[in-house]
């Protein structure tokens, strides 16, 4: 059969290695999967498939350091990961059995019991008999915080398998956004990284949760899965029937050929694995220094990243060699193995030249990737860009405003003042005026009452008033230790348990010392708890941004889209827009794919809005390189009007995802949750806060005068403002 694209040179830096016990994983494996009834007479594979597939060769590759037994356990967990993936699409898929799938999935998370002493049901087939088998065996040595997090992540991986089979009824291709989200869960690569830590050592748990550990996990994700994509493409998409491929998500989204499309697979993989070692290599020490990790921690997080970079090297050896996939042409071939994909956005509008196919031309794809990596620290600051060009945004949804606006707007001022935001140095009366925030609140909540528009109103101020300090202050100081401090005291300013605050020395802590005492009077600690996350997690980001200023670095586009959510405040919002919903709606609702799916459309669309309407603001006017359009033209190395154009074309398809769950996935997840007419009438409720939320953040930057022409040039800061007082400010009565 004809390849459908020739493969692309891929950047590899790591030398696979392959572990010695290999001979003994392969008889175990094949052992272990006749005995659990996966070959003959399991109507999926036979002897023939296991030793085509040779997931012996795959984890001996991937694991090259580990003992025997150990490589023998984790050899069987390939094999029942990729026989459940072919036995679910043998029995549910190819008859696209969405009711048949669902009971299946659900028995599954039964046969893993964090506590090894909880009864477990009677399998009824090779996958459940299976799964008993391995959790018995390998959660013994490792700790609960491992097993909450490896149980997460295999029941992420077996229930978004209903995604991939609902997408395949209603002959729908993901956008790139909702693809690489969905295909982490489903691809298995987090699960694998989850079986690194039982090859080499456990992350401490104080940092398992980190942004440093969870890029590290997510880059290795994302480049597992693009590689996969690359190679099972034929196998997939044009055997299978298969929607579930970045390749064929590029083709979509571009409405391009297969072959640009995969070369742009590949320079999306390349940049995640940047991603990956520019993490390892700056966020990571950083982070152990900051949680004063022990030096037993220290090397145990070392040894996870070097598990990591083994699977990356050894999952590629695995491919260039499996009869499973499509390797033939792929440079260092090696003869006659499918793990998952992922992706983001951005136009097969460039291509990279091509290197050859000897391994003589090693030196030109080094230079290559060095180029790339440097293009990222290269954007010139402050160039002349002209006004934001303003595309016809897709809107669905009317805006409707608060009457109490105007009251909202002058309640503000004094506000501001009282909190001494005003007297900084990076706002002042006329650049309150001009963010006018209250019409942002007034169209995101238009039934609030005066009160609730009041606090919306400060919350978003301060908000805004933050995100616009940091690179000012920090940013340009390039004092990052400052920023770190101040985002700790922030974090100590939100009391959950009644302990006292810090005394204040700045706007900041001010506004937010007053908003939390306001917004949290009667929470519970938990509610409490939750909504300080979202506040610390915006906060952190902002540190994030100051990172990459110091660095002069245009993030990575998947790093970027996934940041921005936390800059622009959006689990803050979401917090805000849940509360109230009591008990009728189970967290797990919140936390199905479905939902978040949601949140995350509506949350992508308004951040792009801003970059959108921004560009000026901040590229021209503030140096800034945290902007979606600059992030494209990086990567692809194209103009800025091309750029608006795929950020424009990505912002459609997050709305018309959103439309698309809304109507076909959230009646589905009521009927799965056995949600009560009252319960589903409060989701709907949050489904039109979210249309409002989007509705009045395009209306609010089409009104506003902080993204105008005129004003910028007016008003752009031409100074830092001095470092705000050290010492206790005791402000007027806020009114």
């Amino acid at each position: 059969m004809t390849q459908p694209f020739t493969l692309p040179h891929f950047y590899m830096p790591y030398p696979a290695r392959l572990n010695p016990h290999l001979e003994e994983a392969r008889t175990h494996s094949t052992q272990w999967a006749r005995r659990m009834g996966m070959l003959e007479g399991s109507g999926v594979w036979d002897q023939e498939d296991l030793d085509a597939h040779d997931y012996g060769l795959l984890c001996a590759y991937t694991h090259p350091d580990c003992d025997g037994p150990a490589l023998s356990l984790i050899t069987d967990w390939y094999v029942w990961v990729f026989f459940f993936d072919d036995h679910f699409l043998e029995l549910f898929k190819r008859s696209q059995d969405r009711p048949g799938g669902k009971a299946h999935l659900d028995r599954l998370p039964l046969f893993m019991p964090l506590d090894l002493n909880t009864p477990v049901p009677e399998p009824q087939n090779p996958v459940e008999a299976g799964l008993a088998d391995l959790w018995a065996r390998t959660v013994p040595s490792m700790s609960m915080d491992w097993r909450r997090r490896f149980a997460v992540a295999t029941e992420h991986l077996l229930n978004e398998s209903l995604w991939e089979l609902s997408n395949i009824n209603e002959g729908r291709i993901a956008n790139p956004v909702e693809y690489i989200e969905m295909r982490r869960k489903v691809g298995g690569a987090p699960w694998s990284a989850g079986l690194v830590e039982y090859a080499t050592a456990e992350v401490p748990a104080s940092v398992a949760d980190s942004r440093p550990l969870r890029v590290l996990m997510e880059t290795f994700s994302d480049a597992v899965h693009l590689r996969n994509d690359l190679f099972s493409y034929q196998r997939e998409v044009e055997d299978e029937g298969e929607n579930s491929n970045g390749v064929l998500v590029l083709e979509t989204f571009f409405d391009c050929g297969t072959q640009r499309a995969a070369e742009t697979v590949n320079d999306i993989l390349t940049s995640r694995l940047h991603q990956f070692e520019h993490t390892a290599l700056t966020e990571v020490p950083a982070l152990a220094l900051e949680k004063g990790l022990s030096p037993a921690e220290v090397a145990a997080v070392a040894a996870y990243t070097k598990g990591l970079q083994d699977w990356q090297s050894g999952g590629h050896e695995w491919h260039m060699r499996s009869s499973r996939y499509m390797n033939k042409g792929a440079a260092g071939a090696r003869g006659p193995l499918d793990l998952g994909g992922a992706v983001l956005s951005g136009p097969a509008l460039v291509t990279r030249a091509g290197f050859g196919t000897s391994a003589a031309d090693m030196g030109a794809l080094l230079a290559s990737a060095a180029a790339e990596r440097l293009r990222a620290h290269s954007h010139v600051p402050y160039q002349k860009v002209g006004p934001s060009l303003l595309p016809d945004f897709y809107m669905p949804f009317q805006v409707e405003l608060s009457p109490h606006l105007d009251g909202a707007r002058d309640r503000l001022v004094g506000w501001t003042h009282a909190m001494g935001m005003l007297s900084e140095g990076v706002w002042d009366e006329e650049k309150l005026a001009a963010a006018d925030l209250p019409l942002c609140a007034a169209g995101i909540d238009p039934d609030a009452t005066p009160e609730a528009l009041d606090l919306s109103s400060r919350w978003l101020a301060w908000g805004t008033y933050g995100d616009d300090y940091y690179p000012l202050v920090f940013g340009q100081r390039r004092d990052l230790a400052a920023a770190r401090l101040t985002t700790a005291r922030l974090s100590d300013c939100m009391p959950v348990e009644g302990e006292a605050a810090p005394v204040p020395v700045n706007g900041m802590e001010r506004g937010l010392i007053d908003l939390w005492a306001l917004t949290t009077a009667r929470m519970t600690p938990d509610e409490r708890r939750t909504l300080k996350a979202s506040v610390d997690k915006m906060t952190e980001s902002w540190v994030w941004e100051v990172m990459n200023q110091l660095h002069h670095r245009v993030p990575d586009p998947v790093d970027y889209l996934e940041m921005r959510r936390a800059t622009f405040g959006s689990d803050l919002t979401l917090s805000m827009c849940r509360m109230g919903h009591g008990p009728q709606i189970p967290p797990e609702v919140y936390r199905s794919g479905p939902v978040q799916s949601l949140e995350n459309a509506a949350i992508d669309y308004a951040c792009l809005i801003n970059d959108v309407f921004s560009y000026q603001k901040e590229i021209e006017y503030e140096g800034e390189v945290h902007n979606a359009i600059l992030v494209v033209q990086n990567f692809f190395g194209c103009d800025y009007p091309t750029a608006l154009h795929v950020v424009h074309d990505l912002m459609t398809q997050r709305m018309r995802q959103f439309e698309h769950v809304v109507t076909h996935e959230l009646p589905v997840v009521h009927d799965d949750f056995e949600l009560s007419e009252e319960a589903r009438e409060i989701m709907a409720g949050y489904v039109t806060d979210l249309q409002n939320w989007m509705a009045g953040i395009l209306n609010w930057h089409r009104r506003v005068d902080r993204y105008k022409p005129d004003f910028l040039a007016r008003r752009a800061h031409g100074f830092v403002p001095d470092v705000p007082p050290a010492r206790p400010f005791v402000p007027a009565h806020a009114g």
